[in-house]
């Protein structure tokens, strides 16, 4: 009931949003309503995703090697996870993230489920699991603050994503979106939205699914703004944000 609830106030905060905007932008002004609708549009969010991401992997590239070192000392195998996900129009890509499981992990995975009937429950719903012994030491640190992720401004820079959007689905996710699938695949998938800044992995399957779906059909580049300040937020005080 909580989630609903929170997900009711997510909506009345993005009114709010739509209603600053259109008064920043006042309708009665040509030039105002051009320029609001030219930031709504996908020429301006694809810009602010180019120069954003490109301005985070410069700033934070020090980050970026000193994460890669602390995995390859720390942990056999690659420092990265590249993962098959469907984009924009239905066009898989690799999506990338820091390696933040042991190198065997879906052989440790099918082991698991094949053994427990609660596992492959829970993973069948979420597709995940709340405690996975296949994340290693420095994964639980990256996870938590969401710096796992970081890989996916290069994802971001290609064109494959977008800073903010529906999360990147993996093909057999599909048809837990059921209708909603069609739309929510016609903008590119987000490093961010909704439903990660709103508790993450403690919502209900079906909740992101509306929460990606509501962004669709509602976004605007006041919202953009808004997940993104949330996003920051969640980061630097990630305590209960949901990650596992």
């Amino acid at each position: 009931m909580a989630v609903y609830r929170q997900f009711d106030a997510l909506k009345f905060v993005a009114g709010l949003a739509r209603q600053g905007s259109e008064f920043l932008f006042a309708p009665s002004d040509h030039r105002s309503l051009s320029l609001r609708r030219w930031l709504d549009g996908a020429v301006a969010k694809r810009s602010f995703d180019i120069c954003f991401s490109l301005g985070v992997l410069v700033l934070f590239s020090p980050l970026y090697l000193a994460i890669a070192l602390i995995i390859k000392l720390t942990s056999p195998g690659p420092v990265f996870y590249v993962q098959r996900r469907v984009g924009k129009d239905f066009r898989p890509f690799g999506c990338i993230k820091f390696r933040t499981m042991v190198i065997n992990a879906d052989a440790v995975l099918e082991e698991m489920l094949r053994r427990s009937p609660e596992l492959r429950a829970e993973f069948e719903q979420d597709f995940k699991l709340k405690k996975d012994p296949r994340i290693t030491g420095i994964g639980h640190i990256l996870r938590l603050t969401s710096l796992d992720e970081f890989p996916q401004f290069w994802n971001v820079l290609k064109g494959d994503m977008s800073i903010v959007g529906p999360r990147p689905l993996v093909p057999k996710e599909l048809y837990k979106y059921g209708r909603h699938i069609d739309k929510v695949l016609t903008i590119r998938p987000g490093l961010t939205g909704l439903w990660q800044v709103s508790g993450r992995n403690d919502i209900p399957y079906g909740t992101r699914v509306r929460m990606d779906s509501y962004y669709v059909h509602h976004r605007h580049w006041f919202m953009d703004l808004w997940i993104v300040c949330k996003t920051v937020f969640v980061m630097l005080f990630p305590k209960n944000n949901g990650a596992y």
